[in-house]
């Protein structure tokens, strides 16, 4: 796709999204995540692990003495809000596509599977000058808009942005009191400890944990596997993307590539565990990989959750 003329990969998107999602673009929101809604559905056993203490319906549990969290039906109507990370660290690609380019088939599925009568979507993106706002707005007119200017963000310079993905996170927070669907589309290093791979929390955690208390959240992590594992390939320059700083290595060595992939891992998990701790769902996407099937993995993972969620309580009975 990242040979083609914008218009051109636009159209494209589109009918890869529509053709192979096609009969997953009528389920609105809950074939993204399990809905939570604002209409209360009944309640289903707690699970300890996957479910929020906060969700607790406590007569339920009074009642049965089994712990048991609220489910809701979700709202007929809509406002989705995409954050699509446009920094200089996802101007990296070494498979199909840059991460960028990832990123933004991300947010156009989101928008064709969250697009219906009455719902809107909003969206921020994120660049090393700062925060573009499009308000949320209903059609595929808008949407398309959104996609265009997405797929038209020129090349970022390698300095440090000047606001960050925790800023841009409660910027989105701040846009829309009335409860909905937040995406955020990012590779989520920003935020890291220095080297990106300690136990510290991520500086991005707290204002993600924000916004899953207002809206339903899905984090969308895209990557590539050279950030994963170094080839073999002797004298490698490596330049962070957003500071510029450059480093040459030894690729040749064994043990440095060990100790990358050993480090890679211990950055991908606590990524993970973040985004896990601030209650969102967790969607990975990578550019060596068919990003349409993960996501149709992603969605019906979620059906068959969000299913078992509305399922009605057993009644119980004596003898």
């Amino acid at each position: 796709m990242n040979e083609l003329a914008p218009e051109r990969k636009l159209k494209r998107l589109e009918l890869v999204i529509t053709r192979r999602l096609d009969g997953l673009l009528h389920g609105s929101h809950l074939g993204l995540l399990p809905g939570l809604g604002s209409e209360p559905a009944g309640s289903r056993e707690y699970r300890p692990g996957e479910d929020q203490v906060r969700r607790m319906d406590w007569s339920v549990t009074a009642r049965t003495t089994v712990p048991h969290v609220r489910t809701d039906d979700a709202d007929r109507e809509l406002s989705t809000w995409v954050l699509v990370d446009a920094t200089a660290s996802m101007d990296f690609g070494t498979a199909e596509f840059e991460k960028r380019e990832l990123a933004t088939a991300a947010a156009a599925a989101v928008g064709f599977l969250t697009t219906g009568t009455g719902n809107r979507l909003g969206a921020h993106l994120l660049t090393s000058d700062g925060i573009r706002r499009f308000p949320a707005r209903g059609g595929r007119t808008h949407l398309l808009g959104v996609l265009r200017t997405l797929l038209a963000v020129p090349r970022q310079s390698a300095e440090p942005p000047a606001t960050s993905l925790a800023g841009a996170i409660d910027g989105v927070s701040r846009s829309e009191p009335r409860r909905g669907l937040a995406v955020v589309v990012s590779d989520f290093l920003d935020g890291l400890d220095q080297d990106g791979l300690g136990p510290a929390e991520p500086a991005w955690e707290q204002p993600l944990r924000r916004l899953v208390a207002r809206h339903q959240v899905l984090a969308v992590q895209v990557g590539d596997p050279r950030e994963q594992e170094l080839p073999d390939v002797g004298l490698l320059a490596l330049i962070d993307p957003e500071t510029g700083r450059r480093r040459e290595v030894h690729t040749a060595s064994r043990k440095l590539r060990e100790r990358y992939a050993a480090a890679a891992r211990q950055q991908q998990t606590t990524i993970a565990a973040a985004i896990r701790r601030a209650g969102a769902g967790h969607l990975t996407l990578r550019t060596d990989r068919d990003w349409v099937a993960d996501i149709v993995r992603h969605v019906h993972a979620q059906r068959r959750l969000g299913q078992a969620t509305h399922k009605p309580m057993n009644a119980g009975g004596t003898g």
